[in-house]
């Protein structure tokens, strides 16, 4: 069985996304926040860093491959633009990546957590589904969580307050623990998505999962108008 430390910030926020025994997906946009999430790994792990001017550019540090498709391919991406851009137009171009969700679910079903599978929509179209069959990476990624925002008071490793903000952005916390019981903590969990309760390192990180939420607000305005 896989662990937690096995997985990138993009699989664990994939694997509070799916349905379980359905595996399909329970929110919208979530390419976005997958983005947001594959920039905050590039960011932890030093390849890239956020320019001090007023644009916010990216510059990459390093190329080594971190082993991951996902995060390499968008590293290869950055690396290879003509010109530099900002947090959120990185957010909006990795979040085109083709057939992101399925790149990210197809890892996870490389390491035994996820089945690829498929079923019908109506009797009439086919779609890709991804039903969990090792439950225990996701039980320890919501365990990590509750434990954050409803047991403990004080700071959080910044890779928990991450992913706490990018489950934020998808509406994930409230599918995992309830309207209810996130309300009751809005104020833990807003200090904790500013960055109060995490290490400086964490700064740049959470501005591109802001700059996530932008993207998938824009983007769907712009579609229908």
């Amino acid at each position: 069985m896989k662990t937690i430390s096995d997985l990138f910030l993009h699989e664990e926020l994939m694997l509070l996304a799916l349905r379980d025994h359905k595996g399909t997906l329970a929110t919208d946009n979530v390419e976005y926040v997958i983005a947001g999430a594959v920039l905050s790994e590039l960011l932890l792990s030093g390849k890239i860093a956020v320019r001090e001017q007023k644009k916010k550019l990216i510059e990459v540090l390093e190329t080594t491959p971190t082993g991951d498709a996902v995060v390499d391919e968008a590293l290869t991406e950055i690396h290879e633009a003509r010109r530099p851009a900002t947090i959120q137009d990185w957010v909006s171009r990795l979040a085109e990546i083709r057939n992101l969700k399925d790149k990210v679910a197809r890892g996870l079903c490389e390491k035994g957590i996820l089945r690829a599978d498929e079923d019908k929509v109506l009797f009439l179209f086919t779609r890709k589904v991804y039903p969990e069959i090792d439950p225990g990476p996701e039980e320890a990624v919501i365990d990590r969580l509750y434990k954050a925002v409803f047991e403990r008071e004080g700071d959080e490793p910044p890779r928990t307050v991450i992913l706490l903000s990018l489950a934020r952005q998808a509406d994930l916390l409230k599918i995992t623990f309830g309207k209810d019981k996130v309300k009751s903590k809005e104020d833990r969990i807003e200090r904790l998505t500013r960055g109060e309760l995490a290490g400086a390192a964490t700064g740049e990180a959470i501005e591109a999962i802001q700059a996530a939420l932008v993207a998938a607000t824009v983007v769907p305005v712009i579609v229908t108008n």
